[in-house]
């Protein structure tokens, strides 16, 4: 079974930056949808950044509107590992953050389609 850990979070200013890390152990990401999703104080789960490698050497990425142009998803397949580098932060950015996965082609907002969770890290951005 596939293992998720997030790394990275804590507290942060508003505009300022932090990056999100989730390692994965048990399987390879090469065939794997990985996903960002968070979920704010209060509030349900929120899609935030999805990433599928499409050939040996390019990815698909997608993002929620809510991150377009602040956030940015990557992959290290030799270090199975997924990164979410957060800029611009905002107070509404103040989430608990998930590494999610699920096998081939995913409906990044379907987070039922989600096979594999991590644990979660905190990112709380400051005033």
């Amino acid at each position: 079974q596939v293992q998720l850990v997030e790394s990275g979070g804590g507290l942060v200013q508003a505009g300022g930056s932090l990056r999100l890390s989730c390692a994965a152990s048990g399987r390879t990401f090469s065939s794997y949808s990985m996903a960002w999703v968070r979920r704010a104080p209060g509030k349900e789960r929120e899609f935030v950044a999805g990433i599928r490698r499409s050939s040996s050497t390019t990815y698909y990425t997608y993002y929620a509107d809510s991150v377009k142009g602040r956030f940015t998803i990557s992959e290290d397949n030799a270090k199975n590992t997924v990164y979410l580098q957060m800029n611009s932060l905002k107070l509404e950015d103040t989430a608990d953050y998930y590494c999610a996965a699920r096998v081939g082609v995913a409906n990044w907002f379907n987070l039922d389609g989600y096979n594999y969770w991590g644990q979660g890290t905190q990112v709380t951005v400051s005033s």
